[in-house]
């Protein structure tokens, strides 16, 4: 069964107002709008299997990353009450996607973490994935397992894309509806007062993310030039170019964007046309 759903979703803790300090709570409060609408098109997706990209998991050089471990848990620092999720893998899946990055000719390693048994390994679940699936389905009573992927910073533009569709083969191959959300938060400096200073391209890096997912045409992505997204401190573009790859021929909608700190959010979500 083909993908059903797919969203680009940010990853910082201003997303989720229980994890705000008070002086937070009204900061991001378009991407809080925009992450409850993720969640009720997530829903109406019914999706049975959840691949997320996550860009702060596992970082492999010259490799892509699949999570194999049964499970991923994890929780947010110093949030209370507790931000955390821990949530099944769906390790068939994530055989299968190895096994489609390997076909397609991408450098891809399979990664568990604790116990030698399979059975028993529980990976680390970062806040790229927890946050996303805090309103996605995580806090469900029974959530779709997750495959977790991590994309590779140094592999060229075009191997992101042809991972996406690799992963897109791989759900066609199962009996799953299977979602597929690309973690993204994007230049990273639009403050001075930021942990990574200001620079203009972190406007002008999100300013053609935005545009492209507007106007449908994830594809320009491809040509953004890797000194901008350097520059912009971005931390999203090559999620999203495994989400293009993907999704060609999808139909997608900006739901919100801001930069009402340090960083740029951006939701959206994509339907098969």
């Amino acid at each position: 069964m083909p993908l059903v759903f797919a969203a680009i979703a940010p990853h910082g803790g201003i997303a989720i107002a229980e994890a705000c300090a008070p002086e937070e709570r009204d900061v991001a409060l378009k991407t809080r709008a925009g992450m409850e609408e993720l969640g009720r098109r997530f829903g109406a997706a019914r999706p049975e299997a959840v691949v997320v990209l996550t860009p702060h998991n596992v970082h492999i050089s010259n490799a892509l990353g699949v999570i194999v471990a049964s499970r991923v848990a994890g929780r947010l620092d110093g949030a209370s009450p507790p931000i955390e999720l821990d949530i099944a893998c769906d390790t068939r899946l994530a055989w299968r996607v190895l096994e489609s990055l390997g076909a397609a000719g991408l450098s891809a390693a399979g990664v568990s973490f604790g116990s030698n048994e399979p059975g028993t390994a529980v990976a680390p679940m970062d806040w790229g994935v927890l946050i996303p699936l805090w309103f996605m389905g995580g806090r469900n009573d029974s959530p779709a397992p997750v495959v977790v992927v991590t994309p590779a910073r140094d592999l060229p533009a075009s191997e992101h894309v042809t991972a996406g569709t690799a992963i897109a083969a791989a759900a066609a191959a199962s009996d799953q509806r299977i979602a597929l959300i690309a973690s993204a938060d994007h230049g990273h400096a639009h403050a001075r007062t930021g942990p990574y200073g200001y620079h203009p391209a972190a406007a002008e890096y999100d300013r053609l993310v935005t545009e492209a997912v507007s106007n449908n045409r994830l594809e320009d992505l491809t040509t953004v030039s890797r000194d901008l997204v350097e520059d912009a401190k971005a931390d999203s573009w090559w999620q999203m170019l495994i989400l293009h790859g993907a999704t060609r021929g999808w139909r997608g909608q900006l739901i919100s964007y801001e930069a009402p700190t340090y960083f740029g959010m951006l939701t959206a979500s994509f339907v098969p046309s």
